[in-house]
């Protein structure tokens, strides 16, 4: 039993190391994919109660899970002008700041 412990956290290591390279689109995707991967194993062992229920719910989970993940991933839209008005009241164009990527406008 311990050496399947041992060999589990190796892998948990490996997987969450090779994460620090990827973007966020990436990331989101990859965690995706585990959770789904994990919850439709879950659902599909409680419905079908066999293995090929268990693969089936495993490989659909994390095929939604990775689609879910990557599509709420938020994208910039290349060199997007917002308009501001200065402490005189005059409007004016500028490319936006980081406050309306993340909603804080």
């Amino acid at each position: 039993m311990t050496f399947y412990k041992a060999i589990a956290s190796v892998l948990l290591a490996a997987a969450v190391s090779g994460c620090q390279s990827q973007t966020e689109g990436q990331q989101r995707a990859t965690t995706g994919a585990l959770v789904g991967g994990a919850g439709g194993a879950l659902l599909g062992q409680a419905i079908g109660g066999n293995t090929k229920s268990t693969v089936i719910g495993a490989a659909s989970g994390a095929l939604l899970g990775a689609v879910v993940g990557s599509a709420t991933t938020p994208q910039r839209r290349g060199e997007q002008l917002c308009r501001y008005q200065d402490r005189y009241g005059r409007i004016y164009t500028a490319p936006c700041d980081d406050r309306y990527y993340n909603g804080n406008y």
